[in-house]
């Protein structure tokens, strides 16, 4: 299926997406296309908010506002070098956790739950990114980030679930 109809599909029954990824089979040249896309979207997502700090809002008074150029290269440096190698290491030690408490989650399945969370729950981030580039850190900004990582956190337990199963 499409990524697009399966992250649709994954707000409303993210264990039966999860099953047909796993049911591809070990992909690790998928789980890190699946990262990269996630990370590189996260990375959009922060323009907004990114064009609304280089234009000075929301700044503390006698703070120069950073160059948009400056700003983009920092995020996109971090979004596409740093947190790639950050969620790798999460995925680990998620896993880890879970052997511990007698699971069989696999390397991979620990890996691929994870990152396809990630991805599945980008719409909710770019609509977060668009809110904060538009109203600043309000409440209603602050609801729709809540949602993102409510929605990041349910889909990453229910793809554990399904690779323990595996």
């Amino acid at each position: 299926m499409a990524v697009t109809t399966d992250i649709v599909q994954t707000w409303r029954q993210p264990r039966a997406v999860y099953r047909r990824l796993f049911g591809i089979g070990v992909r690790e040249d998928r789980a890190i296309a699946i990262l990269m896309a996630a990370c590189f979207l996260v990375f959009i997502a922060q323009w907004p908010r990114l064009v609304r700090t280089s234009q000075g809002i929301d700044l503390p008074a006698g703070i120069q506002a950073p160059g948009l150029d400056r700003l983009m290269s920092y995020e996109f440096m971090g979004w596409l070098m740093v947190w790639p190698l950050a969620l790798y290491v999460l995925a680990g030690l998620a896993v880890l956790i879970m052997r511990v408490f007698g699971s069989s989650v696999s390397g991979y399945g620990g890996r691929l739950a994870l990152f396809w969370a990630l991805l599945a729950a980008t719409p909710a981030m770019l609509f977060y990114g668009l809110l904060r580039g538009l109203n600043g850190d309000v409440l209603p900004t602050q609801i729709a980030g809540s949602l993102w990582v409510i929605a990041l956190v349910l889909f990453w337990v229910q793809g554990l679930r399904v690779a323990a199963e595996q």
